[in-house]
């Protein structure tokens, strides 16, 4: 049997940055490259209904006793694209306190003092990158512990629930449930295993939407300019000020919601700002949306009809309303963790996951942690025993009859 490091550190080999810009699906062909080898190495474990949708999702089923309910394990194959995921260069370093040298080179360091987390892990060995890409634990970590979970049931001698598999794309741009078909994947509930610290157990998450916000300007030459230029540039600054520094992500915290400027470009001419928006109550987030909506009708008043275009647009919402009515998912999940030493921590997801969406969509399903620590970014981590811990619990979940 391969181990889940095994399988992680082949997996991250693999870019697969999902593209919002892209209006195909998968956004970028790489994740079907992805898609590509996980069915395959499906099929190599016995795996015989594995296969790749024409929309790039990949689905296989692990047979069980058919009086107990079928149990979905779903996680996604793109990373981030605010971090570079080509060439990651990954590595398992023993963590034995303080800071942690990621490529010498540069003097790139994993420091204690930025990243308390790392305290909770003495001992531990800890896969890194050399501090140039992201790691892309988010969420090929939930792929490689789902398919060590899936190895072990297909060689135990061991009585255990029907295992529904999907593997998502595009879930970090919003749309990896657009396309998941509820009725071919089968199971009566599920989870993503798309979490992060050890023991996370979690059916809140964010109300969520993505706003694009355009500015229309006039270019003319500086040396002429006086009561003629309009510089979009400046129109958008103006926009921004407009919304409350409180309400930035890293002002917040817990079920505190946030409107993140994630990206701009621009020109005298045009310009464009991106954002999240996010909260775990609907009222502010409908709250948020408004005071948007209200700064562009203030600048159209200001500077003319059309110099502002706001289109947002909804992702997912609080899967809470639907896991409540059938809190035995979260249940099982968290006596499956007790079961193998874990203590399950219930917060809310201070993020979005699939499972949002396709609770929504008739299929209930909490999230579960990876292991993971530090997601999109250069100092990216993950413990490999907290994904050898994370195994143990699907495996659990699987066999608890």
């Amino acid at each position: 049997m391969e181990t889940v490091l095994e399988r992680f550190l082949r997996y991250v080999q693999f870019d697969t940055r999902s593209d919002e810009a892209s209006e195909t699906c998968p956004s970028t062909d790489k994740q079907r490259v992805l898609g590509a080898a996980l069915v395959e190495e499906m099929k190599a474990m016995g795996i015989v209904d594995a296969h790749m949708d024409e929309n790039g999702y990949v689905y296989g089923t692990v047979p069980g006793d058919p009086s107990l309910p079928s149990i979905g394990l779903i996680a996604h194959m793109d990373t981030s694209p605010e971090t570079s995921g080509k060439n990651v260069k990954a590595k398992v370093v023993k963590y034995n306190g303080g800071d942690v040298l990621l490529n010498e080179q540069r003097n790139i360091w994993l420091k204690e003092a930025d990243y308390p987390s790392l305290k909770n892990h003495y001992g531990k060995r800890l896969i890194v990158t050399d501090g140039t890409t992201l790691l892309g634990a988010d969420d090929k970590a939930g792929i490689a512990e789902i398919l060590t979970a899936a190895e072990w049931l297909l060689t135990a001698d061991t009585n255990h629930a029907t295992l529904k598999i999907g593997f998502t794309p595009d879930e970090e741009i919003g749309r990896g449930a657009d396309r998941f078909d509820l009725e071919k994947f089968g199971a009566d509930y599920a989870y993503t295993v798309d979490g992060g610290t050890l023991g996370e157990l979690e059916y809140e998450n964010f109300n969520a939407a993505g706003a694009a916000v355009e500015f229309a300007g006039i270019n003319i030459h500086p040396g002429s300019a006086k009561d003629k230029m309009v510089n979009s540039q400046l129109i958008a600054m103006e926009f921004q000020s407009l919304l409350p520094i409180h309400q930035r992500p890293e002002c917040t915290e817990g079920y505190e919601g946030f409107i993140h400027l994630i990206a701009m470009e621009g020109a005298v001419e045009k310009s464009t700002l991106r954002y999240i928006i996010r909260d775990h109550d609907m009222e502010k987030f409908m709250d948020k949306k408004r005071m948007m909506e209200n700064a562009a009708d203030f600048l159209n008043k200001k500077y003319g009809q059309d110099t502002v275009t706001l289109t947002i647009r909804d992702s997912y919402f609080n899967m809470r309303e639907k896991i409540e009515p059938c809190m035995y998912v979260v249940e099982r999940a968290s006596m499956a963790m007790e079961a193998v030493g874990i203590q399950p921590k219930v917060s809310p997801i201070r993020g979005g996951t699939d499972g949002a969406r396709l609770s929504f969509m008739g299929l209930p399903c909490p999230n579960l942690f990876t292991g993971g620590q530090n997601f999109h970014g250069r100092f990216e981590y993950i413990p490999v025993e907290d994904m050898e811990a994370c195994v143990q619990m699907l495996v659990r979940i699987l066999t608890a009859v």
